[in-house]
């Protein structure tokens, strides 16, 4: 008998990591753009009194770490997706119309964190 509960169950917690994924590049993107802002902050007051400004580094590197583990959490998800799916029963999963839709939007959500990491670190 067919019980197709398990994989809308393992579609919904792909799912849940893949916003997790994003929620934690979210979060690095903000770490990394608040150095940029302490950066133009000090730089305003630094001109006035002389002194020069500092580059905030650190939450540069730390917003793109977060960027990179969010990235690797959607990529990861989607290889655990891919392995459970194997072990159900072929009667338990469903014909779907889009088949490659779920792996489409791991694929995509991690190639956007990818880029932009490259982007908060090159730019």
């Amino acid at each position: 008998m067919s019980d197709p509960r398990v994989f809308f169950a393992a579609e919904r917690t792909l799912l849940a990591w893949i916003r997790s994924g994003i929620a934690l590049m979210a979060m690095g993107f903000v770490v990394a753009r608040f150095g940029l802002f302490l950066t133009l902050l000090t730089a305003s007051r630094d001109i006035q009194s002389g002194v020069p400004h500092q580059h905030h580094l650190l939450s540069s590197m730390l917003g793109i770490v977060l960027v990179l583990t969010g990235a690797l959490t959607v990529l990861g998800a989607q290889y655990n997706h891919r392995l459970y799916i194997k072990t159900l029963p072929t009667a338990d999963i469903p014909e779907l119309p889009i088949i490659w839709l779920t792996s489409f939007l791991s694929l995509s959500v991690s190639s956007a964190g990818i880029l932009l990491s490259l982007y908060l670190a090159f730019a």
